[in-house]
């Protein structure tokens, strides 16, 4: 099978990928979002023009924004490289099951990571957890690129 006959919605494994990796791209678009709520609900702003009123002053250290922003940047040191390790991990020819899981997998638990770290904090191991399932799968992704690159 071609390298081209690989990325077409045809190929499962592709459709996957795409489906995905579209889910984590509105899943990090709404965690601006969801900064934003954060910052009117506390009225805890970064700029002075965002200010609705004199009293409300410029801040960096609410706990609640911060939280959100740190859930936002873990995104984004995380799925940035399931985007990359995933689509050339499409290029192996995987496994359809085992590659749909792993794309599933990764969606998911960035979800949930998400879910218990900024939205309903849950103690630990919830955040862990969410987390390695999918940095494991990232992983292990982009190790069976290399050994296939050989």
């Amino acid at each position: 099978m071609s390298a081209l006959d690989l990325l077409t919605f045809d190929n499962a494994v592709f459709k996957a990928y795409i489906f995905w990796s579209a889910v984590l791209v509105v899943k990090m678009m709404f965690m601006s979002l969801l900064t934003a709520m954060q910052r009117f609900r506390t009225k805890t702003f970064a700029n002075p023009e965002d200010c609705m009123s004199k009293k409300d002053k410029v801040t960096y250290d609410n706990p609640y924004v911060e939280r959100v922003r740190r859930a936002h940047l873990n995104d984004m040191e995380n799925i940035i490289p399931f985007f990359a390790a995933g689509f050339f991990y499409v290029m192996t020819n995987p496994s359809a099951f085992l590659a749909i899981n792993l794309f599933r997998a990764v969606a998911i638990a960035r979800i949930v990571h998400t879910l218990v770290y900024a939205v309903v904090v849950v103690p630990q191991p919830a955040r862990a957890i969410s987390f390695f399932v999918a940095f494991l799968a990232t992983v292990y992704m982009a190790v069976q690129v290399i050994i296939y690159a050989l």
